[in-house]
C-alpha cells in the first residue's frame, strides 16, 4: 500500500460517522434545526436589545445538540447520556450566570430573563440532538409566546390596575 493510499484510508476511517446519506440527513438536519431555534430565541432577546442576542444563543443550541448527538452516535447507554445532559445543564448554567447583574440597589437584578433563554436553549438543544425536533419546535414556540405576549398582559394589567 502506498503512502498516499495509506492517507486516503485514514482519512476515510476518520470522516467514517456520516457513513451513508441517511445518517448525514439525520446529523445535518438536527445540527441546522438546534441553530435555527435557538436562532429565534436570539433574535427575539436581540431584538429586545439584550447583550446575548442571535449568535450566543444558536451556539448554545448547537453545542448543547451537538454535546448529546456524539455519544449517543457512540453508542452510549443512558447512564453516560445522563451524564452528559448534566454536564450541558452545568456548563450552560455557569454562561447563564455571567448575563446576571445586580446592582448596588438589592432590588434590581438584570439579565434573569436573558439567562433563562439562554438555558431554554440548551434544552432545546439537548431536545434536538436526542431526536425529539418536535418537542423543541413546541417549547420555542411556548418560549416565544412567553417572551412576547406575557409582557403585554403584565403591561395591561398594570395600566387597569392603575385607573
Amino acid at each position: 500500500m502506498s503512502t498516499w493510499e495509506v492517507i486516503l484510508a485514514t482519512l476515510t476511517s476518520e470522516f467514517s460517522d456520516l457513513s451513508d446519506i441517511e445518517q448525514a440527513t439525520r446529523v445535518t438536519l438536527r445540527l441546522v434545526l438546534a441553530a435555527f431555534l435557538g436562532g429565534l430565541l436570539g433574535y427575539e432577546r436581540e431584538s429586545q436589545g439584550h447583550a446575548a442576542g442571535i449568535r450566543t444563543h444558536m451556539l448554545v443550541s448547537l453545542g448543547a445538540a451537538l454535546f448529546v448527538m456524539s455519544p449517543d452516535q457512540a453508542g452510549a447507554m443512558d447512564d453516560a447520556m445522563s451524564r452528559v445532559i448534566q454536564g450541558v445543564v452545568a456548563g450552560v448554567g455557569f454562561l447563564c450566570a455571567g448575563t446576571i447583574l445586580k446592582s448596588d440597589n438589592l432590588t434590581e437584578v438584570k439579565g434573569l430573563t436573558t439567562a433563562a433563554g439562554i438555558w431554554l436553549t440548551a434544552a432545546m438543544g439537548v431536545s434536538v440532538g436526542l431526536g425529539h425536533e418536535a418537542t423543541a419546535v413546541l417549547a420555542t414556540i411556548l418560549s416565544l409566546f412567553i417572551l412576547h405576549v406575557v409582557p403585554l398582559v403584565l403591561e395591561r394589567d398594570k395600566k387597569r390596575s392603575k385607573s
